[in-house]
């Protein structure tokens, strides 16, 4: 199971690179942005569990960012830095979204629980909007059990990389899956060893699903996967 992975941006080079070193200490991996003009062009690289923004950025703010990454990733937590204390900041800062508003300076160890704790919630958060049970043409995917049922057939109890990768080709059906954010999501990297594991466990998911002639899983070339129901 990969770390989480933060994504920071703090124009203090310094105090960045402290809170940075900080965060990987306590087992989270971090990338660093100082520009708020880089940020988004930084964040669309990888998969993110959380964003910790600086509100007083050069060229873009904090909340103009908060604001693009929630258009594309509504539900990614946020929290907000600030040394300013004003009402109106922290009213906008919950305005855009944020899930914390932390005032310069702060505790780190507050810090740390906070994150540990909008993870937690939001992973929770996450599993409650999944259905209990999934159609996949004539089967029944129960993700929570990582159960695939399909009528006449035993029952397939599926390993927790096999009900992930299902569950992300079911919630894309007739739409390509990228293969390298599946990879950074499921397996935390992208490499050639985690790349013939993917394979392997997809060939393994066409023989689950074989039952159905309606349902295939295609190889879109240098792009990913398909989950195509007819």
């Amino acid at each position: 199971m990969r770390k989480n992975r933060i994504f920071l941006v703090e124009d203090d080079l310094n105090f960045g690179s402290v809170m940075k070193s900080y965060l990987e200490m306590n087992d989270y991996e971090v990338t660093l942005i100082t520009d708020g003009r880089a940020a988004m062009v930084a964040f669309h690289r990888n998969p993110y569990d959380l964003c910790i923004l600086d509100v007083m950025l050069p060229h873009v703010d904090g909340f103009t960012i908060g604001a693009e990454i929630k258009k594309t990733k509504p539900n990614l937590p946020i929290i907000f830095l600030t040394a300013k204390t004003l009402k109106e900041d922290v009213i906008k800062g919950f305005a855009v979204g944020a899930d914390d508003y932390v005032t310069k300076p702060f505790d780190s160890d507050v810090l740390i629980y906070k994150i540990k704790a909008i993870l937690k919630r939001n992973q929770a958060t996450v599993l409650e909007d999944i259905p209990d049970l999934i159609e996949l043409g004539k089967y029944r995917f129960d993700y929570k059990k990582r159960n695939l049922h399909f009528a006449g057939a035993p029952d397939v109890k599926l390993s927790p990389k096999e009900a992930e990768l299902l569950l992300f080709l079911a919630q894309s059906k007739n739409k390509v899956l990228n293969r390298n954010l599946t990879l950074e999501k499921i397996w935390g990297e992208q490499g050639y060893f985690t790349g013939r594991s993917m394979d392997v466990y997809i060939t393994k998911l066409r023989k689950y699903l074989k039952n159905d002639p309606n349902l295939e899983i295609v190889n879109v070339h240098g792009s990913g996967y398909i989950l195509k129901e007819d």
